[in-house]
């Protein structure tokens, strides 16, 4: 007899070996329908896969993640197919999950058009109402190159050749299409009901530039058709939020061909990017942190020293001058070491905190360049705590409330939060590791936050917390972090003289808030949609004049409310062109302003103006100082 352990606890016996179908079909004729795959521990298997002694077993279905990425990987099998029954002549490469969907590579002699892309969606669709049941088999690596060299397949016979000649390698079939794959895969092409192809772009062969360029077609897939439509939704909503698209109409900022992967700032763009840097000035000041600032160019033996020079090399800038070796800095962290190594550092001293909006340098490929979000220069919130073992708790339990603080300010009010683990290679005691990890769980749960573990994931010199900030419209992005690191003081000789008298190593904490400046008002432009807090916009406020009657009253506004609040003089735009008024407020609004003020005969005469709010509200007539009251507080409040 064999027993299966269901996830309820409750036992299922068969007489013999029995497959994950038949398993779920015992259990009811609706489950046998919403099966997608098996799960025996932690290895998702097929619906046809035959489990011959005890064993747990969860069945997969789609409101399972496992069932997602089940039906994500078929997906592009069936893409994969639709291609070859429209397009004989085209070769199949790989085609893996990625997030919210899939892709597939294919060598082909013209580009795929539009329309090709539409011909192919039908015809998967027409392909999976077959309901073709998909089929596993496995043959002997050598017989399996010979098989697709023999298809003409000679991308696939080139992977199969790859893999040792003492392996088998599973296909799987639909019809008429076979590929090779591990699985697992959905029982039949019925199961797929719910997908988009979205765009094509190049790809090389092995991601090498030296070989043929390939066609990537990228797909999304879903569970459900509502699921289908939300995301297809948000990337509509996305796309009208793109920073890139608003930066120019804002006029914030540009990328020229002159800089790749580096940012030219405008007027408005520089107010912006001042707002953040001063506001972040605030929080190290007021935190208990020293601004410090370090070289941009570092000598090639201090990179060799930290190991940056042997792992990071082809990402970081170099140059040589006086027949020495220098890197532009991709970090700031080994210049905040050498600057506490100056001067005799005591247990007193700590814990201390460095921070610096240090700008760095990264090397990055053209193809993984995107606006200001990914780019080759950049400027982080760089901050160091270099500390004992015994602050690493107090200390993360201050960063995360600080950090919550940031984000809320910035309209951010849902963080995820994340602590990965050590890996395999790594370097300390795991005593250190031990009291490392437990520290940054702890101060999250002081923090009265829920987090999930990553094991695994941390660096080779000590685990961290990620901060992942979740968008206006549910997109995830990592920008928050604190590292735990036992190395780099120990590489670079960094010591304190403890309450012993003796020389200690303190442990370096690195941390960031909003990591990259420039990703960071990137991220901000599209969370906002542009239309940012007053506190943040690069204009708050215009003043326009309905005829030169009023220009010299509205001159009096502008300066009063840019002086209402001395210490932070509020960013007004005077605007006394002979245009209608109706054209300057539409051109304001378009701008998307926090504040627009009219003056005409009536107001000038009260001493008032007429305001409007964005989004086109009328907020009616008011005095000058009403309105000043209004304003200082939207500042003020940051809301």
């Amino acid at each position: 007899m064999i027993q299966i352990t269901l996830p309820d606890g409750s036992l299922r016996e068969f007489p013999g070996p029995v497959t994950v179908a038949e398993v779920a079909a015992s259990i009811g004729t609706g489950l046998a329908k919403a099966a997608l795959a098996g799960k025996i521990g932690d290895k998702v298997v097929d619906t046809s896969y035959t489990i011959a002694q005890n064993s747990p077993l969860a069945i997969v279905t789609a409101k399972d993640a496992e069932g997602l990425e089940v039906i994500r990987h078929s997906t592009a099998h069936l893409l994969a197919y639709a291609v070859k029954e429209l397009f004989p002549d085209a070769q199949v490469t790989i085609g893996p999950v990625i997030e919210n969907g899939f892709y597939y590579d294919f060598s082909y002699k013209r580009p795929f058009t539009p329309e090709d892309l539409a011909a192919i969606e039908k015809r998967m669709a027409e392909l999976a109402a077959k309901d073709e049941p998909v089929v596993r088999r496995v043959l002997p690596r050598d017989e399996a190159v010979a098989y697709f060299k023999g298809l003409g397949e000679h991308y696939k016979a080139e992977i199969i050749a790859s893999i040792p000649s003492n392996e088998d390698v599973s296909l799987y079939r639909e019809g008429a299409f076979e590929d090779l794959c591990r699985g697992p895969h959905v029982p039949s092409t019925g199961k797929l009901k719910f997908f988009k192809l979205m765009k094509v772009a190049g790809a090389y062969w092995r991601g090498d530039h030296r070989n043929e360029m390939l066609q990537r077609v990228y797909g999304t897939a879903w569970a459900t058709k509502d699921e289908l439509q939300q995301y297809l939704t948000m990337l509509e909503e996305a796309e009208k939020r793109d920073h890139r698209k608003l930066g120019r109409e804002l006029d914030l900022f540009h990328i020229d061909e002159h800089s790749p992967g580096t940012v030219f700032w405008h007027p408005k763009g520089w107010t912006l990017w001042q707002e953040v840097e001063q506001y972040m000035r605030r929080v190290y000041r007021e935190n208990g942190y020293q601004e410090v600032k370090g070289p941009q160019i570092l000598d090639k033996t201090l990179w060799e020293k930290t190991g940056h020079w042997d792992k990071y090399r082809d990402n970081m800038f170099t140059t040589e001058s006086e027949k020495r070796d220098y890197a532009l800095k991709p970090m700031n962290c080994p210049g905040h070491i050498l600057i506490f190594k100056q001067g005799i550092k005591s247990y007193r001293d700590l814990p201390l905190r460095y921070g610096e909006f240090g700008q760095c340098h990264r090397n990055e490929p053209t193809g993984g360049l995107h606006g200001i979000m990914r780019v080759r220069g950049f400027t982080q919130d760089d901050g160091h705590i270099f500390c004992t073992e015994e602050h690493i708790l107090g200390e993360c339990t201050a960063y995360t409330t600080l950090l919550q603080k940031v984000y809320k300010d910035f309209g951010f009010e849902s963080i995820i939060y994340k602590v990965a683990t050590r890996p395999e290679a790594r370097i300390g005691s795991d005593e250190s590791w031990d009291k490392a990890e437990h520290a940054l769980m702890e101060s999250l749960r002081a923090s009265g936050c829920a987090f999930e573990i990553a094991p695994g994931d941390g660096a080779f010199y000590g685990p961290k917390i990620e901060y992942t900030l979740k968008d206006a419209i549910g997109r995830q992005w990592q920008c928050g972090t604190m590292q735990v690191d036992f190395s780099m003081p120990e590489r670079l000789d960094a010591e304190y003289v403890g309450e012993d008298g003796a020389r200690h190593r303190p442990v370096m904490l690195h941390r960031a808030i909003v990591g990259s400046l420039e990703r960071f008002i990137g991220i901000l432009i599209e969370q906002h949609a542009g239309a940012l807090p007053a506190w943040l916009a690069p204009v708050q406020v215009a003043v326009l004049n309905i005829t030169d009657a009023q220009a010299d009253y509205c001159r009096e506004i502008a300066q009063k409310i840019e002086k209402a609040v001395p210490q932070n003089p509020l960013r007004v735009a005077l605007d006394l062109r002979n245009e209608k008024i109706t054209y300057k407020i539409r051109e304001h609004s378009m701008q998307k302003l926090p504040f627009i003020v009219v003056a005409g005969d009536k107001e000038r005469a009260s001493g008032a103006v007429a305001v409007r709010a964005r989004g086109n509200k009328d907020l009616g007539v008011m005095p000058v100082d009403a309105f000043i009251e209004l304003i200082v507080q939207a500042v003020a409040s940051k809301a």
